[in-house]
C-alpha cells in the first residue's frame, strides 16, 4: 500500500467523526448558524501557506484542520438556516459525493465510469416519468432516431439553463452554431427570472438586450392572455422569438406561472418552451402537490435541481427534453479521442453537456431517493411546503408585520414596518447576531425579508423567536 493510501482509514475517521459532531452541534443549536470572519483571518486560522509548505495533512494535523474548517462554515442543518435554495443534504447522500470524489470516475463517457453512467441514466429516466415524458429503454437506448426524451445531469441550474437554450437554439436556428447569429433572434422571459437566464442568453450570442420580459400581473406571474400581442409586435419589427422561458416557481417570491396557457402559445407560434423548474421541480414527486406544475409535460424543455428541494449534495442539476434529438445536437462537434466508432455497452452522456468531464452527479441523487424512499421524499417536500404555509399564518398575525403573498412553495416573503433600508438592516443584524440566516428580494418595488424552508427541523417555535428578534432589532433603530 502506497504512502498515500495507508493512513486513508484513519484519516477518513476523522473526517466523519467531525462533520458527525458539526451536524450534532449545529442541529442543537449549539453554535452560530453563521458566521462570517474577515477572510485573511480565516487564511490565516486554517494555516493554509504553512500546510502546503509542509506537506502534513494527516492524522491529528487534519482533524485539527477539518474542526478549524467547519468552525468557519455555514451551517445549513442548523434550524435557523432559511436564507437560500441550498438543500440540507441527506447523509447517504453526501456519502454518494465521497465514493464519487474517491473513485474520481469522470463518467461523460461511458467506458471511463459505467457505473456511475449506469446510475445518471437510470435516474433521469425517472425524472422524465416524474415529468410525464417516455425516456429510454434498454433496447431503445442507442437509436437516434427515437424521438424519446432525453437529458443530463450537470454542474447546476445556470449552467442547466445554459444547456436547455442551447437545445433551444438548435431547434429553431439550426445555422447558428456554424454561421452565427442572425440577429433578430429573442428569449422572452418572466419578470421574476433566474438572474442564470439573461447571463445565458449574453453567453448565446444572442446579447442580453434580447432577453425580454414577458407581460406579468401584479404578483409577477406571466400573463398569457397578453403574450400572443407581444409576439406579433415583435414579429412586425423583424424579430423572431427563439424561445420562451415559464417559471416552476420564480426565485424572488416561489410563483408559479401558467404552464398549460403559456404552451398553447408557444405551441401555435412555433416558439421553444423552457420551463425553470430548478427549484420547484420538487413539487413532482408529491401528489399533493404536482398541480402547481400542471401543464410541464407540454414544455420542449425543463431544468430541475435536485440540489434544492430534494436533499441532494450540491450540485446536482438536470436539463430535461421532450425530444432527446434537440439535446444531442445542441453541441455539433466532434473529438476524435473521444468520439468514435468503439464498442459501446453503455450511453455517452459527453454530447449533451458543456462539460467534457463530469462528476458521477446521479449517484449523490440515487443513494438520497434510496435512503429515504420515494414516499419520504414527497413528505420532506410537503413538510416544507407545508412549514412555510403555517409560517405564513404566524406573520399575517402579528402587529407591524406584512406578508407579500401567500406561499405556494416553501418560500416566503414579509416585512415589517419600515422602508427598504430597515428591511436591510435587519437582515444584517440577524446575520451579526447569528440565531437565524436568511435573505432578503425585491418584490414588487420594494425590499422585502425572505426566508426559504430547506431544513426539515425548522419548527414554527423558530419562526416565533425570529420574529421576536426582528421586532427587538427594529425597536433599536429609530
Amino acid at each position: 500500500m502506497s504512502s498515500q493510501q495507508a493512513p486513508f482509514t484513519e484519516d477518513a475517521a476523522i473526517v466523519v467523526h467531525a462533520l458527525a459532531d458539526y451536524i450534532r452541534e449545529s442541529g442543537n443549536r449549539d453554535v452560530p448558524v453563521i458566521h462570517q470572519p474577515v477572510l485573511e483571518t480565516v487564511i490565516e486560522q486554517l494555516e493554509l501557506r504553512q500546510h502546503i509548505a509542509r506537506g502534513d495533512l494527516t492524522g491529528e494535523s487534519l482533524r485539527h484542520f477539518v474542526q478549524d474548517y467547519l468552525s468557519a462554515t455555514t451551517r445549513l442543518h442548523h434550524p435557523g438556516f432559511l436564507a437560500h435554495q441550498v438543500a440540507v443534504p441527506h447523509t447517504t447522500g453526501a456519502l454518494g459525493s465521497l465514493i464519487d470524489g474517491a473513485t474520481n470516475n469522470a463518467m461523460a463517457i461511458y467506458e471511463m465510469g459505467p457505473a456511475a453512467s449506469s446510475i445518471e441514466y437510470f435516474m433521469i429516466n425517472w425524472m422524465l416519468e416524474k415529468i410525464g415524458w417516455t425516456g429510454t429503454t434498454s433496447n431503445r437506448q442507442l437509436d437516434p432516431q427515437s424521438g424519446h426524451a432525453g437529458g443530463v445531469l450537470t454542474h447546476g441550474g445556470s449552467l442547466a439553463n445554459l444547456t436547455a437554450l442551447l437545445a433551444a437554439r438548435g431547434a429553431r436556428v439550426p445555422a447558428f452554431w456554424k454561421s452565427g447569429n442572425p440577429g433578430n433572434q429573442v428569449v422572452l422571459v418572466p419578470e421574476q427570472s433566474h438572474y442564470s437566464m439573461k447571463r445565458a442568453v449574453a453567453i448565446l450570442g444572442l446579447g442580453e438586450d434580447n432577453c425580454l420580459t414577458l407581460p406579468a400581473d401584479a404578483d409577477g406571474r406571466v400573463q398569457p392572455a397578453h403574450m400572443t400581442e407581444q409576439i406579433a409586435d415583435l414579429q412586425s419589427q423583424g424579430r423572431q422569438v427563439m424561445a420562451i422561458v415559464a417559471n416552476a416557481c420564480g426565485t424572488a417570491a416561489g410563483l408559479y406561472d401558467p404552464l398549460t396557457e403559456i404552451a398553447a402559445i408557444c405551441r401555435e407560434h412555433h416558439i421553444w418552451l423552457h420551463v425553470d423548474a430548478a427549484h420547484g421541480g420538487g413539487a413532482l414527486v408529491s401528489d399533493k402537490l404536482r398541480h402547481l406544475l400542471h401543464g410541464i409535460e407540454l414544455a420542449d424543455s425543463v431544468v430541475w435541481d435536485a440540489h434544492k428541494m430534494m436533499c441532494t449534495p450540491t450540485v446536482c442539476a438536470a436539463v430535461l427534453v421532450r425530444d432527446h434529438r434537440h439535446l444531442d445536437h445542441a453541441f455539433e462537434q466532434e473529438a476524435s479521442y473521444l468520439l468514435h466508432a468503439k464498442d459501446q455497452p453503455g450511453f455517452d452522456f459527453i454530447s449533451r453537456t458543456v462539460e467534457c468531464t463530469k462528476a458521477g452527479l446521479g449517484l449523490r441523487l440515487f443513494m438520497t431517493i434510496a435512503a429515504m424512499g420515494e414516499a419520504g421524499l414527497a413528505r420532506h417536500v410537503e413538510g416544507l411546503v407545508q412549514r412555510a404555509r403555517e409560517a405564513a399564518d404566524l406573520i399575517r398575525e402579528r402587529i407591524g408585520f406584512e406578508l407579500a403573498i401567500q406561499p405556494e412553495t416553501n418560500i416566503l416573503c414579509f416585512r415589517i414596518s419600515g422602508n427598504d433600508h430597515i428591511q436591510l438592516e435587519i437582515r444584517r443584524q440577524l446575520l451579526e447576531r447569528g440565531d437565524f440566516y436568511i435573505s432578503s428580494t425585491l418584490y414588487r418595488g420594494q425590499r422585502w425579508l425572505r426566508l426559504v424552508f430547506m431544513n426539515p427541523a425548522t419548527s414554527l417555535n423558530d419562526i416565533q423567536a425570529l420574529l421576536d428578534e426582528i421586532v427587538d432589532i427594529r425597536s433599536g433603530i429609530d
